[in-house]
């Protein structure tokens, strides 16, 4: 058994540094839209289970609509929304783990697929700016120790190094790019795909609004 982990904050919390621009009810309607992108490119993967993790009943329930398994967070923070990830496919007697951060809706089925058919004990996408990672996959699941957060890419390479396991680097561009900052709906706006995220933004006519207030 293999499974795609989305880790997903509760929504009154999630994308905080959108605040200057969004209200909170469409921070949390821009989450879910994005959740569900990317849900989109992992529920159609062969040989994968997707399981999503949060403490917010909305998540779960969009999770279970979709037909991921829900998993409802034991203790609110990135790292220990992972670590009971990692314990239920130590449970399973899962073969590979990857965990993939929702906030990246412009990727699709294919990059995904590429990138966890891609060989190696670890394989690693690191987000746009190479500080963080958008995608990690280990083979087993705890061939290393996951460090989400700041620095997270050097962090996981380093990871792999002390434990002299190959790392493979998949360049991607549709799982390096996510949303962070109010720029990044500008570029989900402008990409010519028609994804849930982009509804979203044209609906609540963000285009306009970020160009007027915030420097991007």
């Amino acid at each position: 058994m293999r499974a795609i982990v989305l880790p997903v904050k509760p929504l009154a919390r999630a994308k905080s540094r959108l605040e200057p621009v969004l209200a909170p009810l469409e921070r949390a309607a821009l989450t879910l839209a994005m959740l569900e992108d990317v849900l989109d490119a992992a529920l159609p993967l062969p040989g994968w289970e997707t399981w999503v993790v949060s403490g917010d009943e909305a998540v779960l329930e969009v999770a279970a609509r979709r037909g991921a398994r829900p998993l409802p967070e034991r203790t609110p923070t990135l790292a220990a929304a992972i670590h009971q990830a990692e314990e239920e496919a130590a449970a399973a007697g899962a073969s590979a783990l990857a965990v993939l951060l929702p906030d990246t809706p412009l990727v699709t089925p294919a990059a995904l697929a590429r990138a966890l058919h891609t060989l190696g004990p670890v394989v690693l996408t690191p987000a746009a700016d190479e500080v963080g990672t958008n995608l990690l996959v280990r083979r087993p699941p705890d061939a290393i120790p996951s460090s989400f957060g700041p620095d997270s890419y050097r962090q996981h390479l380093q990871a792999a190094a002390e434990r002299d396991l190959p790392i493979s680097v998949v360049d991607a561009p549709e799982l390096a790019f996510d949303v962070d900052l109010p720029r990044d709906i500008l570029a989900v706006l402008a990409s010519p795909r028609r994804t849930r995220t982009r509804s979203v933004a044209e609906e609540a006519g963000l285009a306009a609004r970020i160009r007027a207030t915030v420097r991007c």
